[in-house]
């Protein structure tokens, strides 16, 4: 047993390194994904289920097992009968079979969109985690070139103050300038551990794993509207596509409670052998059987098809209720689309050029001596604010495209 358990703890150390291993290698979104599809825990439990589901299928579709029955006579009658066998098969009522299995299939295809329902959160949640990784990547090379930019600020304040031309507070300021932007980055690097987390566990990643940076990525604006997306959500949703199956499974569980109200029908063969001793000889006889079932308990009859409507009805109107929330969700996910890439605009086209002119025409003003140092200050904070700005704002555009895929049930760019 000792050994045993020993071979399974080096079979998990294996697994172990190389899901570290491969993580090691991740740059792309798609590496996240892949990874994900292929060891997330809980989209294996949605596939198992699917696979379990479909296998009710061949169970539905067949019929009852035949019976068999055998008798020997200990005390035989004046007829000297020895032996008697037969086999009789049931055969449900026309059409039950049929109803039975697709109901099975309606479930089996319900449980496939819902596979899909969980496939689809989970890139959903790897997605939201990786674009929060690359925002905070973003973020900390912001800091970082802000960070050498100050140090910049302070050789010049440190040039002027040599030459008389600026007095030793602006040395200061800039040290202090150096210490914010120091502590920045600091809290931006601590942020790196938590930020990780959320992406291991979506990968079902071991604790210690360390991710790469992503990868810096082309953004492209998808423009979206909102009706067709809407259009998009009725046809494709998993979540309301296996409701719709669930429907129709119902409607099959219908027809069948109602022709439980008919019999079914059994046919078989008997075989009776007489013994032949002495001078007696009889020939064996053979009978044609047919068997019903009676279906007299009408009133539970009735109550397995009012169960059975009363689920259909259950689940149209859980139906109606799960597209409105998807269409309530998704029209709150476009306009937080729509409002990232207006804020995306300003911030690439407007306002970081013209931080940067401010902050160039600034730097040459303070050397001119023509501001004070706060000023200059000023124009870099300013130009740092922007750029962590846009970066937030793709983070959220990209956020807001995966709910928004995630709610449609497909990729929209």
């Amino acid at each position: 047993m000792r050994a045993g358990i020993l071979i399974l703890l080096a079979v998990l150390a294996i697994v172990a390194a190389t899901a570290k291993q491969e993580a090691n290698n991740f740059t792309t979104l798609k590496d996240y994904l892949d990874y994900a599809e292929s060891y997330n825990a809980e989209i294996k439990s949605s596939y198992y289920q699917w696979q379990a589901a479909l296998e009710e299928i061949p169970q539905a579709k067949a019929l009852p097992d035949p019976q068999v029955n055998y008798g020997y006579y200990t005390r035989q009658s004046d007829m000297q009968m020895d032996q008697m066998a037969g086999v009789m098969q049931m055969f449900p009522w026309f059409g039950k079979l049929d109803a039975r299995t697709e109901a099975a299939k309606n479930s089996a295809a319900a449980a496939r969109q819902k596979y899909e329902e969980v496939r689809l959160a989970l890139f959903g949640e790897v997605k939201a985690g990786f674009y929060e990784y690359a925002y905070l990547a973003g973020a900390t090379e912001i800091a970082r070139e802000n960070l050498e930019l100050s140090k910049h600020f302070e050789e010049v304040a440190q040039t002027k103050h040599l030459t008389m031309e600026a007095g030793h507070p602006d040395v200061i300021r800039a040290q202090v300038e150096i210490a914010k932007m120091e502590d920045v980055l600091r809290g931006l690097e601590q942020l790196r551990e938590p930020t990780m987390s959320r992406l291991r566990t979506a990968l079902t990643l071991p604790a210690e794993t360390n991710l790469p940076w992503p990868g810096r990525e082309d953004f492209n604006v998808t423009e979206l509207d909102y009706e067709r997306l809407a259009g998009i959500l009725r046809q494709k949703n998993p979540q309301l596509a296996a409701l719709m199956e669930e429907q129709l499974a119902a409607k099959s569980k219908i027809d069948l409670a109602e022709k439980n109200f008919y019999p079914d029908v059994g046919v078989g063969v008997e075989w009776t052998g007489f013994e032949r001793s002495g001078g007696m000889s009889g020939r064996d006889s053979v009978a044609l059987m047919f068997q019903i079932n009676l279906p007299l308990w009408r009133d539970s009859y009735k109550g397995a098809v009012r169960q059975a409507q009363a689920r259909k009805a259950s689940i149209e109107q859980e139906r109606i209720n799960t597209e409105n929330t998807l269409l309530t969700e998704a029209s709150q996910a476009h306009y937080g689309y729509r409002d990232s890439i207006r804020k995306i605009r300003l911030y690439k086209d407007t306002l970081i050029p013209k931080g940067r002119e401010l902050l160039r025409v600034s730097e040459a003003a303070y050397r001119a001596g023509t501001i004070d140092f706060l000023s200059l200050i000023d124009a870099q904070r300013t130009l740092l604010e922007y750029h962590l700005l846009y970066e937030r704002a793709l983070a959220d555009n990209r956020e807001k495209l995966a709910e928004l895929e995630m709610l449609v049930g497909t990729e929209l760019n």
